[in-house]
Parts: structure tokens; C-alpha cells; sequence
């Protein structure tokens, strides 16, 4: 019990009377120092004591795509965080192929009685999908937001990255270290994030470069799946097309441009740069460490919460879109363009 008090009192930088204090449920410890103690139990892994379990507020249904793509379950931490130290108790559903729905995932979470749910690039983001089922989810009762994706149909209160400016900044810096043959690899058009990055990327290439939208969009835009796979497919059309650099809408898809790149006996960047998007977890320590546009995941899980549990508190937020600005973040996968280096 002593090694116990101990480590966790040094854990929490704080004296083992305290630790102790906080234990036993007696008085006298400022609050932030009582959360210190507590976080500190559950970061070495003890159980706390039954006295200092928190009654939950309710739960939080959080519905979100495969978590192989590392930027999930990111976003879900962050999520998941916020609702905890506000009380409530978040329920992940994950959609898989072949397995539960958006719809049947979100009709077994309002069977459960949550206080509410956060969606996350869900069919919102989809333009071909029907809306109707959120106006039917509000006329439940049931409290809402939606990240990453926007419908001016759905009325509810959105979260989004600012996909258009996370193109403005990926060409930029191509376009700085003279390149002058671009590609975009992502996902395909009928997805909101989607038809944004073109947008902003389209419209970055011609004031940088001088190229017409119609040339930009036939030659130098290509449409995947957002995995692995997808980003070797389109890299792979986009270097036929002899691009020397390649902007990728998910640090997944850049992973396939480079494994491509390799497989045809180029070097990453010194024969071809690429660029992906999201600034998943691990993703520095890639060979090359990876150059991307980091998308700005804490500040967008925080904002989804607290936009939630306005809701849920009676003060709903407007029908509006919050948009973050992401960042470049410039590692190893970027360099000059290759003088004379035609792709084959």
C-alpha cells in the first residue's frame, strides 16, 4: 500500500497524505488536486475505490467509420476524453463493411436511451444519401452533431476542418519547392470534404500556376478509396499523368503513393513528393517521416462536445458550420522538384 501511495503521489506531484486524503473520501483537498490524484490512478492502472467512482450523467452515443483509418479512433479518444470529465459515459459505434448501418447503429443507441449522439463522417457527408433520417432523429428528441461533413438540409450544428485552405496550404509548398505538375489523390466526388479539397485545390493550381479548372480536374485529379490500396491506385494514375508530386486526401493514402513510388523505383522525396492529410497518431515516425496537413483533432472533438451538451442543456447551437483551420506540417516526404525527371 505504501509503494502504491507512493507512486501515485509521485505521479500526481503531489505528497503521499494527499494521496491519501483523496483516498479515504476526507476533506481539505482543492478540487483540481483531488482530479490530479484520480487521473493519476488511472494512468498506472489501479482501480479507483468504490466511494470515488462517478455516477454516470447518461450517455453519449458516438457512431463513427472503420478505425483502420488511425484518425478515428484519434478523434474518438479526444471525444471520449471531453464527455468523461464532463460525467457522461461515451458509447463508441463503429460501422464496418458488411456489419451494422449508420441507421441501425443510431436506432440501437436511441433504444438505449442516450442523451445524445456525435456522428462522425457519417452519411451527412454523403450528398447522395437522404437527410430525412436526422429530421426524423430530432423529432425523437434526441440531440445531435455532425463532424466532418456539411448538408444545408439537416439542421443541426456541424464541425468541420477547413478542407478548401488544407489544399491552399499542401499546394503552396509544393509549388514553393518548384513543382509544377501536382496531383490530388482522394476519395470519391459525392462526399462533401471531397468536393471541398477540389475546390480549394483547383482554385489554388490556377492563381499558382496558371492552369484552367477543366485541365486541372481531367489531368490532375484522381478518385479513389481512402485506404492503402486506393492511395496506390491513384498515385499510380497520377504519375502516369507525370506528376512529381502528389497531394493525398488521408495519411493512409499517402502511405500507397509511397509504397507505389517505390515499386517503380523512385525515391521518396527526392524523385517524387507527397503530401497526405489527418497527421494520424505515429505517422512522423513513417519511412519517410511523413509531410501532411495536420487536421486539428483536438480542438474539433472538444467543440463537438461542448456543442452537445449545449444541446442537451437546452441551449442549442444555431444551424451553422464551426470550420478549424489545419496546419502544414512540413517533415521528410517533401523535397525540390526533380529537375528534367519525366514519370514513366
Amino acid at each position: 500500500m505504501t509503494a502504491r501511495l507512493a507512486d501515485i503521489a509521485a505521479q500526481a506531484g503531489v505528497s503521499e497524505a494527499t494521496v491519501s486524503r483523496v483516498l479515504n473520501g476526507k476533506p481539505g483537498v482543492a478540487g483540481a488536486t483531488r482530479q490530479s490524484v484520480l487521473a493519476a490512478l488511472d494512468v498506472l492502472g489501479y482501480e479507483r475505490p468504490v466511494r470515488l467512482r462517478r455516477r454516470s450523467a447518461g450517455l453519449i452515443g458516438l457512431i463513427t467509420p472503420e478505425l483502420e483509418n488511425p484518425i478515428f479512433p484519434a478523434l474518438a479518444q479526444v471525444i471520449g476524453q471531453a464527455l468523461t470529465r464532463q460525467g457522461y459515459t461515451p458509447v463508441l459505434a463503429t460501422q464496418t463493411p458488411g456489419g451494422s448501418t449508420e441507421d441501425e447503429l443510431t436506432e440501437m443507441l436511441v433504444d438505449r436511451g442516450v442523451s445524445g449522439i456525435i456522428f462522425v463522417s457519417g452519411l451527412h457527408a454523403d450528398t447522395s444519401a437522404d437527410t430525412q433520417r436526422y429530421d426524423r432523429l430530432r423529432a425523437q428528441g434526441v440531440p445531435f452533431v455532425l463532424v466532418d461533413g456539411f448538408s444545408p438540409k439537416v439542421q443541426a450544428p456541424f464541425i468541420s476542418p477547413d478542407d478548401r485552405a488544407a489544399m491552399r496550404l499542401a499546394v503552396t509548398h509544393l509549388v514553393s519547392l518548384g513543382h509544377t505538375r501536382i496531383g490530388l489523390a482522394l476519395g470519391p466526388k459525392r462526399f462533401v470534404p471531397v468536393q471541398r479539397k477540389i475546390e480549394g485545390f483547383v482554385r489554388t493550381v490556377q492563381d499558382l500556376l496558371g492552369l484552367t479548372p477543366q485541365e486541372i480536374e481531367s489531368e490532375l485529379v484522381q478518385h479513389s478509396l481512402y485506404t492503402l490500396e486506393g492511395g496506390q491506385a491513384a498515385a499510380s494514375a497520377l504519375m502516369d499523368r507525370g506528376c512529381t508530386a502528389v497531394v493525398c486526401a488521408s495519411d493512409m493514402m499517402a502511405l500507397g503513393a509511397i509504397r507505389t513510388a517505390r515499386q517503380r523505383g523512385f525515391e521518396v522525396p527526392d524523385d517524387i513528393s507527397v503530401v497526405g492529410f489527418d497527421d494520424s497518431p505515429l505517422i512522423a515516425f513513417t519511412d519517410p517521416p511523413l509531410t501532411t496537413v495536420r487536421k486539428p483533432v483536438p480542438s474539433m472533438g472538444q467543440a463537438a462536445v461542448r456543442t452537445l451538451l449545449e444541446e442537451i442543456g437546452g441551449t442549442p447551437a444555431p444551424h451553422s458550420e464551426f470550420v478549424f483551420m489545419p496546419e502544414l506540417v512540413v517533415r521528410g516526404s517533401t523535397a525540390s522538384s526533380p529537375r528534367g525527371c519525366t514519370r514513366s
